[in-house]
């Protein structure tokens, strides 16, 4: 089981693989298998059969990464932000930068 680091709604850059430098919003965070969905990243196409009132054809869709392949996203400096966790003064958990040391939202 992968310690994650990343959360749903988080912003993160793909660090390495076929989408190396994307970046997109968190979709879904599997921590058992250590994946995560990221929106318009990994896209693969797949054949569906027609289901209902839904036509059949070639269907794009996100495709899980792993989680030692992405990291957190930095619009004000740029760049990928690595994470540990702290507990603050009031006892919650906070994501802290570990290269300043400033808090990540």
């Amino acid at each position: 089981m992968a310690l994650a680091r990343i959360k749903k709604g988080d912003v993160v850059v793909v660090t390495s693989g076929g989408s190396k430098g994307q970046t997109g919003k968190v979709l879904r965070v599997n921590a058992r298998d250590g994946l995560v969905m990221v929106e318009k990243v990994n896209v693969v196409k797949r054949a569906v059969k027609p289901q209902g009132d839904r036509p059949g054809g070639v269907v794009e869709k996100e495709a899980p990464v792993h989680l030692s392949n992405v990291a957190l996203w930095d619009a004000s400096s740029g760049a990928a932000v690595y994470t540990k966790t702290v507990v603050g003064a009031d006892g919650a958990r906070v994501r802290v930068n570990i290269a300043d040391g400033s808090t990540v939202a």
